[in-house]
């Protein structure tokens, strides 16, 4: 049964997460999503398929997310990726990498190449959601719910059967975390899982995110059936599969 446990990343701020130790160099870390824990399924079979197989793991959670300490409404997209780089510096410090990121965890991740970039030997996106602050939220909302969100600070927006908390700083900080505009120079293994019923985040967010890789080793998996969530038995198995052939690929690098 997965343990969980509480670091110190800054005065009086503990972050709630979950380790599988191991002698390899190789870790397994999962970012999950916005207002989202590891009490879900994916961090939880993530998990035991690494203990299973030797692997090592880490999940966290964001600041104001589960049982972390902290205010989901004082949270952006800087501090959340703050808080999984000293997580990640703090229990994995010169392992190398393979990110898993659901939905916004999947920007989160995608951040995080600006602070450890020749650690990070793949990318595996499950339903990934950078920009979707403007892109899926703020664009889409009428004139009287954005005067609301800039006079009132949040607003209460339903999207795709989820609720969430925004407020104009939140919105304000995702425009300073873009990613669209980068060109990672990567030759790493990218791996998309994207639900083709998925009513949160479009596909298309998906395809983008792999032409702003230009030198990696993509693939692009469409779940015929597949929701936002990617959480059902099948989906899950295909995550572990996609996982686990990643990291045997790397393995196999590292010895030669």
């Amino acid at each position: 049964m997965a343990k969980f446990k509480f670091v110190e990343i800054s005065k009086n701020k503990k972050i709630r997460y979950l380790f599988n130790s191991s002698s390899c160099n190789i870790y397994v870390v999962f970012l999950h999503g916005f207002k989202s824990d590891l009490e879900g399924e994916k961090p939880k079979v993530l998990y035991r398929f690494c203990k299973k197989n030797n692997i090592g793991f880490l999940a966290l959670e964001y600041s104001g997310h589960g049982k972390s300490y902290g205010k989901f409404e004082e949270g952006t997209i800087s501090s959340w990726t703050q808080d999984a780089r000293k997580v990640i510096k703090k229990k994995i410090k010169g392992k190398k990498i393979i990110l898993v990121g659901s939905s916004m965890g999947g920007w989160i991740g995608l951040n995080l190449f600006k602070y450890m970039n020749n650690k990070i030997l793949a990318f595996v996106g499950i339903a990934p959601a950078p920009e979707f602050l403007d892109r899926l939220m703020w664009k889409n909302f009428t004139l009287r719910v954005k005067k609301q969100i800039i006079n009132e600070k949040f607003h209460i927006f339903n999207h795709g059967g989820f609720e969430y908390n925004i407020s104009y700083n939140l919105i304000k900080d995702g425009r300073k975390n873009k990613v669209f505009n980068k060109n990672f120079k990567n030759k790493i293994f990218i791996t998309i899982l994207h639900g083709k019923k998925d009513a949160v985040v479009p596909i298309y967010i998906s395809k983008k995110i792999m032409e702003v890789f230009k030198n990696a080793k993509k693939k692009l998996i469409i779940i015929k059936n597949g929701d936002h969530s990617l959480s059902k038995k099948n989906n899950l198995k295909k995550l572990t599969k996609e996982v686990g052939l990643i990291y045997n690929n790397l393995k196999k690098n590292i010895k030669n």
